[in-house]
């Protein structure tokens, strides 16, 4: 499973595979001709309220991740959307974030890998 985050604001290529923005607010200036997503899911998103009181401080990242992991344990079919996705080829989480390292792309991308991983051990016979 091949799973990237990429900032909306560069460019789009074809080996980003299907591009998903995983933002709730859509980007600042962008048009959906630069954005190049297959898919907008707001639901992916943290709450608003989650979002906001993160306000990307690093010192609330281990908290926000868990709190955010809540969240997506609470949307089986967004979480089964992105899967589904993912194994279908590489899925790009977009967004807007300044921060590269502490956003929520990459915690849901570290949600996703550990929900394919306990889908893998439970099937296991």
């Amino acid at each position: 499973m091949d799973i990237r985050t990429k900032r909306v604001y560069e460019a789009a290529h074809p080996e980003d595979g299907f591009r998903v923005l995983v933002d709730r607010v859509w980007p600042r200036g962008m048009t959906k001709e630069r954005v190049q997503a297959d898919l907008w899911l707001k639901d992916a998103a943290p709450s608003t309220v989650l979002r906001k009181w993160f306000g990307h401080d690093r010192s609330k990242w281990k908290l926000f991740k868990s709190r955010y992991f809540l969240e997506l344990d609470a949307k089986s079919e967004v979480v089964a959307r992105l899967l589904n996705e993912a194994m279908k080829g590489r899925l790009t989480l977009l967004f807007s974030a300044h921060d590269a390292e502490f956003n929520q792309a990459v915690a849901l991308r570290e949600y996703l890998i550990s929900r394919k991983k306990k889908r893998a051990v439970s099937a296991t016979p």
